[in-house]
């Protein structure tokens, strides 16, 4: 397989362009850019039907379950915060059947901030939903250094430290069903979850590597979507 087929989950907000203002199936341009230069051919999914997952997912060599909104606190048994952010349930929906197709496919995952956040939800973990110093002004990614756990699969990956753009206020509380952490942050917050290899490729980072310059994260799910990662 030269060229896999990576799908991106994408999300619905209002938009204007040229004399339009309409509804928009939106993402970031870095998310089919770091796809495209690690050798793999993105396909932005549009929120849909949660019963079409599975067949969307089938279609994939690998899925990428992008940043955005906070995750609905109802999702794991808790009320919001003052400082959570408002509901979009319906992309919640849409992406956790995206995730759920994607593990009982074993179709190689890289899930990005919220992603990560969705993935730890799926598998019946939960969050902490505020936290101070992980990102910049409104709309601008800060930067800190994140170490991966020895021995994983992100380890494999990133071997050494390695300073990381960020931007979320939510994290990681209790630890989902089979993950195991991959990197923290020098505060102790998680910054990388993982299912063991047994399980496929599924690694999720809390850090936006779309908005920076090393491709290795994205480089390592192209490669599990060819087949060729290391133990997949």
């Amino acid at each position: 397989m030269s060229q896999p087929l990576i799908g991106i989950s994408t999300y619905q907000e209002e938009a204007r362009w040229g004399v339009w203002t309409l509804p928009a199936a939106l993402v970031p341009a870095g998310y089919p850019r770091h796809v495209q230069r690690s050798g793999g051919l993105p396909a932005l999914l549009p929120p849909g039907d949660p019963a079409t997952a599975a067949a969307t997912v089938a279609r994939l060599d690998g899925l990428v379950i992008a940043g955005g909104a906070d995750v609905q606190p109802a999702r794991y048994g808790a009320e919001p915060h003052p400082r959570t952010g408002p509901p979009a349930p319906a992309r919640d929906a849409w992406e956790l059947a995206l995730i759920e197709a994607a593990l009982a496919a074993r179709v190689p995952l890289l899930g990005i901030c919220r992603g990560l956040q969705l993935l730890n939800v799926a598998l019946g973990g939960t969050l902490v939903q505020h936290l101070d110093g992980h990102a910049g002004p409104p709309g601008v990614f800060d930067h800190h250094d994140i170490k991966p756990v020895a021995g994983t699969l992100l380890d494999r990956t990133l071997p050494e430290p390695v300073s990381v753009p960020t931007y979320h206020h939510q994290a990681v509380d209790r630890l989902g069903r089979g993950l195991v952490v991959s990197a923290y942050a020098e505060d102790g917050t998680v910054e990388a979850l993982e299912l063991p290899i047994a399980h496929g490729f599924a690694l999720a980072v809390q850090w936006h590597p779309e908005a920076g310059d090393d491709p290795r994260v994205m480089d390592a799910l192209v490669a599990a979507a060819r087949g060729t990662s290391p133990g997949v």
